[in-house]
């Protein structure tokens, strides 16, 4: 009898089968096995990637092993419950995706764990790291017809010995060479797969290092150590020692299941193409030598069909890195110079729930760019401690100017807007709300309307209106202004301020230096001896002298008066608009003052005049009890042009906040600023709001917003995104970001309806022609 029938007669006696029949049994009882371990395996990865998603990673400006370490121990905390972990346990896909448009990091995560889990541990353990998380799509060109190779980066030795995890320069150096310099038909991803593990599976690495020191454990170890020899054992040798040690050491330590592989594909078909995908594979799969120890090294498997695994994050069994192998084979890069990686912006942090959300006494300067996204507003009372802006060209200062100004003119608060550009002012033309066209007041040198006279020299104050006409001079020609030109000037302004004359103007200076009867009848009006006894010395010049001494003067006046919409402004007549009553009203005045019309000169001395007729109104109001004066909002648009009053901005700004005068001053750089008007703003313009700044900017502003935001961040801000710290209450809250609010939609035909309400405040004729024709006339001789 053979031995496969005593086999066959054996299983049919005790079981009732046949040998045929067992190993038919036993066939479909292992493929059935294998059947339910694949469709396990394949139903568990396909809960997992239902709705998961991809956080890209912008990288802070530096970055380093330990948190790269910190996040991964945090990534722990995915690890469930003993009798949910038999089913299921989600895993995170750590890739660095590379192509001919750069590199990009991004991390994989399954539906199953909550959003903003891994959101919040990146930006924790990555300081200034921005993420931006979207529905996972499967890696994959645009087009499918490609051809991929890839490898699996696994373990030499079983997975108890450790790999490399201290390293002199940054591990990834050799990965991020390798990828340098790819074709447009070539593309790059490199893949660490990571969950955490427990069980059966982390003891085998102490059972290792029991056999090494030649012991057994558990069973064996009851039931062998008993017969054996009772005598001392043969101490290890030095390498065996090593060995545990380092065992023992990643023991110790959290670890979890790992899979690393690489993957390249290229669109293009040729031949030559592949040869070359084939020797960029080699390159980027020798970046895995850097982390080889004494012990233990990772070597590279060819990886079949490699186009499923390009479109497929699975991790199977893996085998054991610790926390720190895992950080030293996945991290942010800690090189700070990375050809092609985008680093990340400015952090975005939340305001503290002291911000204000708006209501009917407060302007909503946009919404928090963080997760929770909600209105930040300041307050009208807070406004009143003024609100300094400072940011590159484009950033979002003019669009968030307009909505301040908008929201103003739709609670009818009063407000003044000088823009030295002429968008700003078109922009709240078009979306003024209808009622506010009676309050308006436009100055606009593109308006075919004759402009509202503003005679600068009507002032119920004729030395502040002196001071402030030689001022504003002094400072707009500082480089060809002497003390003769500012003694002549102040005579004469004080002159025609104090023949309480309203129809006097600046176009009356020129007659008064050359007509002497005309300058004898006004002079005669004088009672101040000094003032009379400068127009003795005048007198007393010879007519060479008096050409002379007047030449700069006159010149200055020429820059301004020989344009004829400037003319008609200043020097046509008596004030054709009460700014007393614009403020008492609500009014919104608008000065369009575009330079690129009126000349840079020109442009500043209107706008500075303003702003000083607007001072001078509202310190008038001091006999008004305080609770009861209007808020007047200035919003001044490159204001270094238009600071140009005589008196100390600092005095100024601590003394407006009693008037309820709240200016708002914008400009692009802090090299604009004398170095006083700097220091005054930076300690009495209370509220900052900082738009992406120069580097050299960046570095000084954020003084004000330490510690939650430095100059990366102030110098990496986005468009239309801003870095604010508000006063509330008094109190300087700490800085935030933030993002502007797009402006609303134009309102067909508004802008031209709110012009034609605004002429109401236009002079119905031109004053004075005769004689502003003579002073034409005598200001070019």
């Amino acid at each position: 009898m053979s031995a496969y029938d005593h086999i066959d007669h054996a299983l049919t006696t005790t079981i009732g089968l046949s040998a045929a029949t067992a190993l038919t049994v036993l066939i479909t009882a292992g493929l059935f096995l294998v059947t339910t371990t694949i469709g396990l395996r394949v139903m568990r990865y396909a809960i997992l990637a239902h709705r998961a998603r991809v956080i890209e990673i912008q990288p802070p400006p530096t970055a380093t092993m330990d948190q790269a370490h910190a996040f991964w121990a945090h990534a722990m905390g995915l690890l469930k419950p003993r009798w949910r972990r038999a089913l299921l346990q989600p895993h995170l896909a750590f890739e660095v995706l590379a192509s001919a448009n750069g590199v990009r990091l991004q991390m994989w995560v399954p539906g199953i764990i909550p959003p903003g889990v891994v959101e919040r541990a990146i930006a924790a353990h990555w300081p200034g790291a921005t993420t931006h998380t979207t529905p996972a799509t499967r890696y994959r060109d645009a087009n499918e017809r490609t051809h991929a190779i890839g490898g699996w980066l696994a373990m030499a030795r079983p997975d108890d010995y450790p790999l490399r995890t201290t390293f002199a320069d940054d591990p990834m150096r050799a990965l991020l060479g390798a990828v340098r310099d790819l074709g447009p038909d070539q593309s790059v991803c490199v893949r660490v797969c990571a969950r955490p593990a427990t069980g059966w599976r982390l003891q085998h690495a102490r059972i290792s290092a029991a056999r090494l020191r030649g012991r057994t454990m558990g069973i064996a170890r009851m039931v062998w150590d008993p017969l054996g020899p009772s005598t001392a054992r043969a101490p290890a040798w030095p390498d065996v020692t090593d060995n545990i040690r380092a065992i023992l050491t990643k023991a110790n330590s959290p670890r979890l299941a790992c899979h690393a592989s690489y993957l390249l594909a290229t669109t293009s078909t040729t031949q030559e193409a592949h040869e070359r995908l084939r020797g960029r594979a080699h390159s980027v799969a020798s970046y895995a030598a850097a982390f080889g120890s004494g012990t233990q090294q990772l070597t590279r498997s060819r990886m079949w069909w490699p186009q499923l695994w390009r479109t497929h994050r699975y991790l199977a069994r893996g085998y054991l890195l610790s926390v720190s192998e895992l950080a030293a084979l996945a991290h942010i890069p800690t090189d700070e110079v990375i050809p092609g990686l985008e680093r990340a912006g400015a952090r975005r942090i939340a305001p503290t729930p002291s911000i204000p959300t708006g209501d009917t006494n407060a302007r909503v300067i946009g919404d928090a760019d963080t997760g929770n996204t909600r209105p930040v507003a300041l307050t009208v009372p807070d406004a009143r401690q003024h609100t300094h802006i400072v940011g590159k060209t484009g950033s979002g200062k003019s669009t968030l100017l307009a909505n301040l100004a908008l929201q103003d003119a739709h609670a009818g608060r009063p407000a003044l807007v000088i823009d030295p550009r002429g968008d700003l002012v078109t922009d709240i033309l078009a979306r003024l709300p209808k009622h506010a066209g009676e309050r308006v007041v436009l100055w606009d040198p593109d308006d075919n309307a004759a402009p509202p006279r503003l005679n600068l020299l009507h002032g119920a104050d004729p030395e502040f209106t002196s001071d402030t006409v030689v001022g504003v001079f002094r400072r707009l020609f500082a480089s060809s202004w002497g003390p003769r030109s500012d003694d002549i000037l102040r005579s004469a302004s004080l002159t025609l301020t104090r023949a309480n004359d309203p129809t006097l103007t600046l176009g009356d200076i020129p007659r008064l230096l050359a007509d002497d009867a005309y300058r004898a009848r006004l002079v005669g009006r004088i009672q101040d001896e000094f003032l009379a006894g400068f127009w003795h010395w005048y007198e007393d010049l010879s007519r060479n002298a008096r050409t002379s001494s007047t030449g700069p003067v006159l010149n200055k006046l020429r820059t301004v008066l020989l344009r004829p919409w400037v003319r008609n402004v200043v020097a046509s007549g008596p004030n054709s608009v009460s700014l007393p009553e614009v403020w008492d009203n609500g009014g919104l005045v608008l000065m369009r003052l575009p330079k690129g019309v009126l000349g840079e000169d020109t442009a500043s001395l209107i706008g500075a005049f303003a702003l000083a007729l607007t001072w001078q109104t509202v310190t008038s109001r001091v006999g008004i009890p305080e609770h009861q004066r209007n808020d007047v909002n200035a919003y001044i648009d490159e204001a270094h042009n238009f600071l140009l009053l005589p008196r100390s901005m600092s005095d100024m700004l601590a003394e407006a906040r009693g008037y309820h005068l709240g200016l708002t001053l914008a400009h692009q750089e802090l090299s604009q600023l004398p170095p006083e008007l700097r220091k005054a703003l930076a300690a009495n313009a209370r509220s900052k709001i900082f738009f992406t700044s120069s580097p050299e900017d960046a570095t000084s502003l954020q003084d004000h917003t330490l510690p939650e935001l430095g100059a990366h961040d102030l110098s990496h801000l986005g468009a239309y995104q801003g870095a604010a710290r508000l006063l509330v209450n008094g109190r300087e809250r700490p800085a935030f970001t933030m993002r502007t609010r797009a402006l609303p939609p134009r309102i067909p035909g508004r802008a031209t309806a709110i012009r034609q309400a605004a002429r109401q405040h236009s002079p119905p004729t031109r004053a004075r022609a005769p004689r502003t024709a003579d002073a034409r006339t005598r200001l070019n001789t």
